[in-house]
């Protein structure tokens, strides 16, 4: 491994050398990192020397910068449009924390000096732990936009090498490798510790996966935890309410809070934005009536020494309450992760402007009532409400505790994306919801899941006390998760001294660890629950991965250029290479279009199809698809075509966005179509190049396809130079395009085209790949067990071909069986 990450360093320092405007901003130079797979070379390094000189590029088309996740860029009405969009989604699970805190931190009427010292530890936790901590520092760790501790990790993973790869990563995912010499001696022996320490790179994968485990096992508890407690306040107003029809309403509010969530971020936002923040203004109104009433004094908590003074005169049940105290940045964990719907400037100025100084007045104005009032901390809100006000209030509040759900919510849709991106789960359903802002998300088979989860959770713990048993220990871990994860990311990827990141760390994990501590106590009373459920979703993410990654494995005999499998005789013929028996292929009658998800070279289904059938059809179509995460593409930029070494062989890539239609059932009509204009482009390339005054030097082709190609589909480029299956043209004329091909044995333009109609218009077959794996006899015992249960779950997965929008009759599934 050092002496690929050797070669790696000395590749980009030649890059730099001679290439230097190429370079990317604050030193980094992007590589290509493959998979870490038994040491095998890159495919294409060892075959490129055996592709013939008039092919293309065997990658042609496959790599793009265009492919690579962008960070979203938004105007300045955009950016406040979405800080008051994350009101609405993200603030909830924080922002009704005023309603039980201090009824969660104590147990009888506290003393003022408790007082005192409980608002002191709230407003310098809620300081230090959701402002400094996340706001400031760890927000900035986002990946490419996303946030969460998983994407941390992803970020961790681009800039060293500490996970083995899918190869189709290589086109999507930008990795980037700072130079070692331009690492200071410190920051490098990090980086290589981990890199070459399979303990380390173990220990950040668990991390990463249980981080979403837990906050996915929060995501369960919260809705329930928080509309079961908004209910519930319905006995201040009625005392005579019973159980039963407070679970009832319960469930029946939670069922609508996920019937909404296909309407997408925008417009539940929308709807929950207002409702939050007349919350957190009625909360800041409050605070301020009561401190200006009662006790203004209560303001010296702003001092930390009450902090300190409190839990040192406490001892154990000044710690034992911190577990009270950190409901009030409960929520935090989904902050981070909510990051990629809103970006984080616009979390940030929704924060520093409006609901850290709403929370800090609300706070401060419940502890100077009671101060005055000590009997008020059971129901701090309510009762510290001024006259007049508490039928508003209670309305309010129930709403912003039923709209509290939404931000974990909208989080276990941002992390189940990032799980499924990298091969952590199986491919889902995911919708963009939005044309404007790209990372808003809904995922239907998890809405539903969770739905069922949290219905569950609220009738069978049915009231707020058993649920807060369970909650708050996860949040913990995940917050520590956080603070290790974005320490690394300081180190390796912004390139700070590991000793002016050790102290802040330090101090940041004792805060993590102190609440962490205090809220294990809990374990046994119920927080049992959310350990064992994250510790199971954990478990089936870590199992996919590792039979992604040994799939990968398997297929890597089958990745690599067209050339690796056959090659083309000088009378034109094509054979298997002698690695596989030099046989020669016969020709099937027809235009065969082999699928492939994202691809790397060649598509698996076409090696496999001509190594046991010994044949391939007279014009073979490597179908690649690039999702990017844009809504659209447009039309001139969405294909791209190639021509491989083998005779009447091309490679098509389509970039579509998330509002792209792709697969319909004209499909074939769409490439035939491609592949004949790029034929035809590429021979008037060469006219140009021999005759320039013959074409015109002033007139583009590529301009001139498109406005053939625009012109409301009555014209075709074919039709224009061809007359629908005539030769070219006096311009154009075909022993012009003969002359111009590489090789005068070689194929013309005219007979390339002729194949090509011949073939189009005699049959067209959709071939699909359908790979059954097993498991290769000998394999010890725990290796089998896991790979058989991943091939349940992948078995039971699979996309069905039914869901393919192409006439089924066309359809050829090639099934062939691999060894793991």
């Amino acid at each position: 491994m050092e002496s690929t990450i050797q070669f790696a360093d000395t590749q980009l320092r030649r890059t730099r050398s001679n290439n230097s405007h190429t370079h990317s901003v604050g030193g980094v130079y992007p590589i290509r990192s493959r998979s870490r797979s038994r040491g095998r070379k890159g495919s294409l390094d060892v075959h490129k020397a055996r592709e013939p000189e008039d092919a293309e590029d065997e990658d042609a088309g496959l790599r793009d910068g265009r492919d690579f996740k962008r960070k979203q860029i938004f105007s300045i009405g955009q950016m406040f449009f979405l800080a008051y969009q994350s009101v609405g989604v993200i603030y909830g699970d924080i922002g009704t924390s005023p309603l039980y805190v201090y009824s969660s931190t104590f147990t009888s009427p506290p003393s003022h000096i408790d007082l005192l010292g409980a608002l002191s530890l709230i407003i310098w936790s809620v300081t230090m732990m959701v402002t400094v901590k996340y706001v400031l520092i760890i927000l900035r760790a986002d990946n490419d936009g996303e946030g969460g501790t998983f994407s941390t990790y992803s970020l961790l993973s681009r800039y060293a090498n500490i996970s083995n790869r899918d190869p189709r990563e290589a086109t999507m995912i930008r990795m980037e490798r700072h130079l070692t010499e331009d690492l200071g001696r410190s920051n490098r022996n990090v980086r290589h510790t981990i890199e070459n320490t399979k303990f380390f790179r173990g220990l950040l994968k668990t991390i990463g996966v249980l981080a979403v485990s837990m906050v996915m096992s929060d995501g369960v508890l919260t809705p329930a935890q928080s509309v079961l407690g908004a209910v519930q306040g319905l006995n201040v107003v009625a005392p005579n309410i019973s159980k039963s029809t407070v679970v009832g309403v319960t469930c029946a509010i939670l069922i609508l809070l996920f019937l909404i969530q296909p309407f997408g971020v925008t417009k539940i936002s929308v709807v929950f934005a207002p409702v939050v923040f007349i919350w957190l203004g009625f909360n800041a109104g409050f605070g301020i009536y009561n401190l200006a009433k009662y006790d203004h004094a209560i303001l010296k908590a702003f001092n930390p020494y009450y902090s300190f003074e409190y839990l040192i005169r406490n001892k154990q049940h000044g710690w034992r309450s911190l577990g009270g105290i950190l409901l009030a940045f409960t929520g935090v964990e989904a902050l981070f992760a909510d990051v990629g719907a809103f970006s984080r400037h616009a979390v940030q100025l929704s924060w520093l402007g409006y609901t850290y100084p709403c929370l800090l007045l609300a706070y401060t104005g419940q502890a100077a009532y009671i101060s005055v009032h000590p009997d008020a901390y059971s129901n701090p809100f309510y009762n510290c409400v001024p006259p007049g006000w508490l039928i508003p209030s209670l309305i309010i509040a129930i709403l912003a505790a039923i709209v509290a759900s939404q931000a974990i919510i909208t989080a276990t849709f941002q992390l189940i994306s990032q799980i499924v991106k990298l091969s952590y789960f199986p491919q889902i359903k995911i919708h963009h919801t939005s044309k404007i802002y790209h990372g808003q998300l809904y995922v239907p088979a998890v809405n539903w899941l969770l739905m069922l989860g949290t219905v569950l959770v609220a009738a069978i713990y049915n009231n707020t006390t058993s649920l807060g048993n369970a909650y708050g220990v996860c949040v913990m871990f995940v917050t520590f998760f956080d603070t290790c994860m974005v320490t690394l990311v300081a180190i390796i990827v912004w390139r700070i001294k590991p000793y002016f990141v050790f102290f802040p760390w330090l101090a940041i994990a004792c805060l993590d660890g102190t609440f962490l501590s205090s809220a294990l106590t809990k374990f046994p009373d119920g927080a049992w629950f959310t350990i064992l459920l994250s510790m199971l979703l954990a478990s089936i993410f870590i199992l996919w991965r590792f039979g992604k990654e040994q799939q990968w494995f398997a297929e890597a005999a089958d990745r690599f250029p067209t050339t690796h499998f056959v090659r083309t005789l000088e009378d034109g013929s094509v054979q298997l290479t002698e690695r596989f028996g030099n046989k020669n292929l016969s020709s099937l009658e027809g235009f065969g279009i082999f699928f492939d998800k994202a691809g790397e070279t060649t598509p698996i289904v076409f090696s496999q199809f001509i190594r046991k059938l010994v044949t391939a059809p007279k014009v073979i179509v490597f179908f690649h698809l690039r999702p990017l995460e844009t809504p659209s593409v447009a039309a001139e930029e969405r294909y791209h075509v190639s021509r491989l070494a083998i005779p009447n062989c091309y490679r098509l890539v389509v970039r579509h966005g998330y509002m792209d239609e792709v697969i319909t059932p004209d499909l074939a009509s769409l490439i035939f179509e491609k592949v004949r204009d790029h034929i035809i482009l590429r021979a008037l390339d060469r006219e140009n190049e021999k005759a320039p005054a013959v074409t015109g030097a002033d007139t583009s082709n590529q301009n001139e396809l498109n406005n053939v190609n625009n012109s409301g589909g009555k014209t075709t480029i074919a039709e224009k130079y061809l007359g629908l299956g005539s030769d070219i043209p006096s311009s154009s004329d075909p022993s012009t395009m003969q002359a111009s091909t590489p090789s005068s044995n070689g194929p013309t333009t005219t007979s390339r085209l002729s194949a090509l109609e011949r073939a189009f218009n005699h049959e067209v077959l959709y071939i699909i790949g359908k790979e059954q794996l097993k498991v290769k006899a000998g394999t010890n015992l725990v290796r089998a067990i896991l790979l058989k249960a991943f091939l349940f779950l992948r078995e039971n997965t699979r996309t069905k071909i039914a869901s393919l929008k192409i006439p089924t009759e066309k359809i050829i599934e090639v099934g062939f069986v691999k060894d793991v």
